[in-house]
């Protein structure tokens, strides 16, 4: 996970000597900022819904396009003095998955990112899934497959976040980021959620659409880690309110190529917050 996929949350972050917690509503832009970032984070469907057979393997890659946040929510000043943020944010995301086939069309699905340091940025990512798939033919093998699904996200990211060392001053104790050392920053993207997805295969060619509804109950928040020049320490916590529910819109492609790999991309809808564009590609073991 690239470092800059979360400078824009929490540049907003860290500009003076504030301490503790501070606590947003989700209509406040800070609050915005969080849910924003948590979008892509969010662990969906790898593909169209499908039986898989007991004791079958997925290995598995997605990756996603990530849009750069409204310029309006990015003037923040809940938590710290106000500025506007103008950021460059990572155009990518993605992660490994996993996903196992169990009896009675159950499947468990998990993915991790492993605290190795990418541009700055240390993931360490956890999402696991557990989904129920039934498939209604009609008029012989064709129909409908139904899936439902529930899954969650946990961990955090750490890096220097709030100042990096290219924003680091030494001339002015008043301004942002003084200091000689870049900050020590966490963000947790924490939710869990669940999806009902419906897919069919118009023909014989392998190639199944589906789409679906879900809804996503997020609780980001975003510990500062700071010391200035002057020896101060800003840890302040900046966090939602309460954990809020985000619905959800998606739908998207899958191709099995000789049931044995895999390729699809999908459109994850967050109307609130952001709308993704992911790629997916996977290997069969049977």
């Amino acid at each position: 996970m690239r470092r800059g996929l979360l400078a824009g949350v929490f540049l907003l972050a860290g500009y003076g000597s504030a301490r503790g917690q501070c606590k947003v509503s989700s209509e406040s832009n800070e609050g915005k900022l969080l849910a924003f970032y948590t979008a892509p984070i969010v662990f969906s469907m790898a593909g169209a819904p499908e039986v898989l057979p007991p004791a079958s393997l997925r290995i598995g890659l997605e990756g996603e396009y990530i849009p750069k946040p409204d310029n309006a929510i990015e003037q923040t000043g809940v938590c710290f003095t106000q500025k506007s943020e103008h950021t460059s944010l990572s155009p990518v995301f993605g992660r490994p998955r996993i996903t196992i086939g169990v009896p009675f069309g159950f499947a468990l699905e998990a993915a991790y990112l492993p605290p190795v340091t990418i541009a700055r940025a240390t993931p360490n990512l956890f999402s696991f899934a557990l989904s129920n798939a039934h498939h209604y033919s009609v008029g012989g093998a064709r129909g409908t497959t139904l899936m439902l699904r529930v899954h969650g996200t946990f961990g955090n990211v750490k890096g220097a976040i709030t100042c990096p060392e290219s924003q680091l001053q030494q001339t002015s104790p008043s301004q942002p980021c003084f200091g000689t050392n870049p900050s020590k920053d966490t963000f947790h993207p924490d939710m869990f959620g669940g999806e009902v997805s419906a897919g069919f295969a118009p023909g014989d060619g392998g190639i199944s659409f589906y789409g679906g509804l879900g809804a996503n109950r997020i609780d980001p928040h975003f510990q500062v880690g700071f010391t200035n020049g002057n020896g101060d320490v800003d840890n302040t916590q900046v966090e939602l309110e309460s954990p809020v529910t985000r619905g959800a819109l998606f739908g998207g492609f899958t191709a099995v190529v000789g049931r044995i790999f895999d390729l699809g991309a999908q459109v994850y809808a967050v109307p609130a917050d952001a709308t993704l564009f992911r790629l997916m590609g996977g290997i069969r073991i049977r």
